[in-house]
């Protein structure tokens, strides 16, 4: 199992509308990948660093796939639509991590 950390670094006058991303960009999310083995994705909306400071990320998304193997499968499928949508409702790139699940 592995998960796909994406997050999107906090920057001065970036725009970022948690709406789009927590009710459409999800779900489109979910309507590609869930046949490519995706389990499920949660949202995250940052609210401080560990000081209570600005958080250092303004949003995060956490999916879980069955192996590695299904979400590049389902990348090459839908990865250029998933990608394509980022822009409408942020300007901050995202940054990707993938890690195996240990449990």
């Amino acid at each position: 199992m592995i998960r796909v950390t994406v997050t999107y670094p906090a920057k001065a006058n970036a725009r970022f509308d948690h709406g789009y991303y927590q009710d459409t960009h999800r779900a489109l999310l979910r309507e590609r990948l869930k046949a490519h083995g995706l389990a499920y994705v949660e949202i995250d909306r940052c609210l401080s660093d560990g000081a209570g400071g600005s958080p250092p990320v303004v949003a995060a998304a956490h999916m879980v796939f069955d192996s590695l193997e299904s979400f590049q499968a389902g990348m090459a499928v839908h990865g250029k639509d998933i990608m394509a949508d980022v822009a409408r409702y942020t300007d901050i790139t995202p940054v990707v991590l993938i890690s195996e699940v240990v449990r």
